[in-house]
């Protein structure tokens, strides 16, 4: 599997127009923006993880496993249209469990290792990549998870935030390049369009698979891993 995602991640043509933006590919003005508008949000997750880390160290298997997750998937690049490529992003999961707070900081650990390890995004784009992947995906994530929840929806709620997290991430991708790239006509929202578009055809059916792994993981931590997911008060929740 390891030298599979390794291939697909080399032998992607066009790193310019991948979910993880390319190294070099952000002027540096922007660049710091997307690092200033990060750095708050992992503050306040390194607080958080620190937090259930210290109350329940018995959960820092099932924290690595939430990371590990990620990695694999969003290490995983499918090629699109016009030498771009999709993936799954896999931070849905860890949201659910942990909150989308502590998942920014295993996002962030995810993305860092992938550009380094395997050049899949930047250092310079770090900031960038976090806050679309590890930053909106969990967050939104976690709000659909919540919300129906308390309709009593407990694993439409699991798939429907690891589905509509991974999407939130596409699109803030594409907003961030139609932003420093507008089109010649039709600008910001044109080349927003356009983006969007080269991701969709294959992004949003991965989104979809994403939705229905993360059940399926769901329902073996169920059988597994129940004294962990009692700790997190997630087993109360009873389906309508």
């Amino acid at each position: 599997m390891a030298s599979f995602s390794c291939l697909i991640i080399i032998s992607s043509p066009n790193p310019a127009y991948a979910m993880h933006i390319a190294e070099g590919f952000l002027p540096m003005s922007w660049a710091v923006f997307w690092w200033l508008l990060t750095i708050p949000f992992l503050v306040f997750g390194f607080k958080s993880l620190s937090h259930v880390t210290q109350k329940n160290p018995e959960l820092k298997l099932l924290l690595a496993l939430s990371g590990a997750f990620g990695f694999v998937l969003s290490a995983l690049k499918i090629p699109s249209v016009t030498g771009s490529c999709s993936h799954p992003t896999g931070t849905g999961l860890g949201a659910i469990l942990f909150g989308p707070s502590v998942m920014s900081v295993l996002g962030s650990l995810v993305l860092l290792f992938q550009a380094v390890l395997l050049a899949h995004g930047g250092l310079t784009t770090l900031g960038a990549n976090i806050f679309s992947m590890a930053i909106v995906g969990p967050w939104v994530a976690f709000v659909i998870y919540s919300i129906m929840v308390s309709c009593g929806k407990q694993k439409l709620g699991i798939f429907f935030g690891a589905t509509l997290g991974n999407l939130a991430t596409y699109v803030v991708t594409s907003i961030q390049l139609a932003i420093v790239f507008p089109a010649v006509e039709g600008g910001v929202m044109a080349s927003f369009i356009k983006f969007g578009g080269i991701f969709a055809i294959t992004q949003i059916p991965l989104a979809i698979s994403e939705g229905f792994l993360t059940v399926l993981v769901w329902n073996w931590l169920q059988s597994y891993a129940i004294n962990e997911l009692q700790t997190l008060k997630l087993l109360k929740i009873q389906e309508g």
